[in-house]
Formats: C-alpha cells, sequence, structure tokens
C-alpha cells in the first residue's frame, strides 16, 4: 500500500476525515493535508527535493477563493504542475462533479487514476479507488455512467467560432459578414446555417438558445 500520500481539499474537516479514513482503514502511516493548491505543490516539490516523494495525490477540482493569494487555485491546475513535477505520481480527484463528459475529460486529458464522487459512500469509495490505483488498476465511482463511449460529439475549432458569435447575440447572417471580413473561411450563410442545424440534431435542440444552454451545461463551451 502507499506510504505517502497529500490530500489537497479546502475543507479542513473533510481532509480530517479522509486521513482518518486512510489511516485506519488503510494503513498509511504517512498522510499529509493541504488547503491551498500552491501549498500542495510545494509540498510536492520538498518532498521530491528531500528524496521524500508523495505516491498519491488526492484532490478536490474546485478551491473558494479568499484572502490568500494564489497563482494555482484549481484542482486541474495542481494536476498539470504536479505531473510536470513529477510524471509518475498516481492521482485520485475527489469531487462533487458528477458530470461524466467532465469527469471522462479528466481520465483523457489529465490522465488521473481515479475519480470519487464525494457523497454519502464517498470515503468507502476512496478506500476503493486507493485499493485499485495502488494496483495500477483506474477507479470511478459507480453512481458515474462512463460509458459515454467513443461517439461523443465533438465541437471543432469552426463550430466553437460559430457558437461564440452566437452567443454574442448575432444571427447568422451577421455572423456570415463577420466571417467574410475576417478572412474565416467557409463564410457563406448557408455554410453557417448548415452547421447550425446539425449541432440542433446533434444535441436536440429546439433554438439557438436551447442550443447555447445544452453546451453550457455539458461543458462544451
Amino acid at each position: 500500500m502507499f506510504k505517502k500520500v497529500l490530500i489537497a481539499e479546502d475543507f479542513q474537516d473533510a481532509n480530517l476525515g479522509i486521513i482518518d479514513t486512510l489511516r485506519e482503514r488503510l494503513h498509511i502511516t504517512e498522510v499529509q493535508e493541504e488547503l491551498y493548491c500552491d501549498r500542495a505543490l510545494s509540498r510536492l516539490k520538498v518532498a521530491l527535493a528531500a528524496e521524500e516523494a508523495f505516491e498519491l495525490l488526492v484532490t478536490d477540482l474546485h478551491f473558494k477563493k479568499d484572502h490568500v493569494t494564489q497563482r494555482i487555485s484549481s484542482g486541474i491546475e495542481l494536476i498539470k504542475a504536479a505531473r510536470l513535477l513529477q510524471p509518475n505520481l498516481k492521482v485520485i480527484v475527489n469531487s462533487m462533479e458528477d458530470n461524466p463528459i467532465k469527469i471522462n475529460a479528466l481520465f483523457k486529458d489529465q490522465k488521473i487514476d481515479g475519480y470519487v464522487c464525494k457523497g454519502r459512500h464517498g470515503l468507502n469509495e476512496l478506500v476503493s479507488a486507493t485499493k485499485e490505483v495502488y494496483h495500477n488498476r483506474t477507479y470511478y465511482s459507480p453512481q458515474i455512467n462512463l460509458n459515454i463511449a467513443d461517439n461523443v460529439f465533438e465541437l471543432d475549432d469552426y463550430d466553437l467560432k460559430i457558437l461564440k458569435e452566437l452567443a454574442a447575440g448575432l444571427t447568422k447572417k451577421e455572423v456570415s459578414e463577420k466571417f467574410k471580413k475576417e478572412n474565416i473561411s467557409p463564410s457563406s450563410e448557408s455554410t453557417i446555417d448548415k452547421r447550425i442545424s446539425r449541432l440542433y440534431d446533434e444535441y436536440r435542440a429546439k433554438n439557438t438558445t436551447n442550443l447555447l444552454f445544452k453546451l453550457v451545461k455539458e461543458g462544451k463551451i
């Protein structure tokens, strides 16, 4: 089992619960905590320099801002910085986020090893996640359906440009005119209309407002 674990969580009561659970149920002798991402990263650096590196990072995604100025202030930023520092560091995210698209992105883009959704069974799931990750297996909370597969529709840069202008209140004709001025191709109104229609179909949206709402909700824009 892991011997040295770092917890990054901005609620100290939650930290203490995690620390006690890992020590008592998994007999992990050294579990440290930090309330801020910057300080968590500094602790990783110090431990690595002393050749006493942490083996596992358990981090939340969202950290509330307060009077302390922070260079990095989110779990994703912390994971990126920690992996640059220590590429083989195991990472478990422990968060309230339950959107499978966002969670899938964490596994795909941030290469996390485990995901635990906070809730009634959160500590039990964290124990299970730690065991699985220790044995080089991935883990995610059973209530999260990550089977959204390989055919999930992905927006390309052109789609995003169109959506940005629509969100700003432009009509399809106005988007076309703006694209022509900015030399963005294709810029014809018919092409833009086809792209938007495709997005309507893909996301089962009734109108532009409904489409934008769904994309924001899914974290696409």
